[in-house]
């Protein structure tokens, strides 16, 4: 007989969840100022950080550490193809909409065209991950719980951005970063209670494998490896582009 699966979050998980998506938020935000060169053309290398900082460990990491949160009373599996696409999907779209953005900050189209992309990304990169969940059974959602849930990110990403873009004090980008950090997480949070977990196999902790299936037990390792080679990246990357800063200013003193 098919069964409700019953869950529960463990709370010290879901707060670093909310730290990682508070780390790459405010990485992301300070970076977003150096996107543009003084010319308008576009820094790659500060872009790619922004979006690995913002797409890779504020939104994917956060999105994986609480789905291990979360304890089910039935095993699960994920697809590292699936979680592998929205990794990429998060970079991309994070990244994107801080292009959009750093051309023209105060435009309100800008902005809010932005908003719409970095919510949709986020919300993109959190169902694209749901759906690479697999359990002895189905997840059954709430249509109008996983709408709401999309609203959240749309509206308070495009809040943080336009926080983030038109405030110079340190103060007002990390409350960009905390307002980015609540909007992934509301997303998320939200996302995951329009999810109805429905048990269809009367052996519920066996665990689902195929090819390209990694168990729950092991995601953690997995998602933990893979925000410290994106958190390397991304110091390496800053370490760089301050050096050159350093030898630049260096030259116009000797000049």
């Amino acid at each position: 007989m098919d069964s409700v699966v019953v869950s529960e979050y463990r709370p010290h998980l879901v707060a670093i969840s909310f730290a990682l998506a508070f780390i790459g938020s405010l990485i992301a935000l300070m970076v977003t100022r150096r996107i543009r060169h003084k010319d308008g053309s576009l820094n790659r290398a500060a872009t790619l950080t922004a979006g690995v900082a913002l797409g890779g460990i504020g939104v994917w990491s956060m999105h994986f550490v609480g789905m291990v949160a979360l304890r089910l009373d039935v095993a699960s599996s994920y697809g590292i193809v699936e979680s592998a696409v929205s990794l990429l999907a998060a970079v991309v779209c994070t990244s994107a909409a801080l292009i959009v953005v750093s051309k023209a900050p105060r435009e309100l189209a800008r902005i809010l065209g932005a908003g719409l992309l970095l919510g949709l990304g986020v919300a993109g990169m959190h169902y694209l991950g749901m759906y690479g969940m697999k359990i002895g059974g189905y997840i059954h959602w709430d249509l109008r719980t996983v709408a709401l849930s999309v609203l959240i990110a749309v509206a308070a990403g495009t809040a943080a951005l336009w926080l983030a873009f038109n405030t110079r004090r340190m103060g007002s980008r990390v409350g960009a970063a905390l307002l980015m950090a609540t909007a992934v997480c509301a997303m998320h949070y939200t996302g995951m209670g329009a999810a109805e977990f429905v048990c269809t196999t009367p052996n519920r902790f066996a665990t689902v494998q195929g090819v390209g299936l990694v168990s729950s037990l092991g995601l953690g390792p997995i998602v933990a490896a893979c925000a410290f080679a994106m958190a390397v990246l991304i110091s390496v990357d800053l370490y760089v582009q301050w050096m050159q800063r350093s030898i630049g200013q260096q030259r116009r003193r000797a000049a």
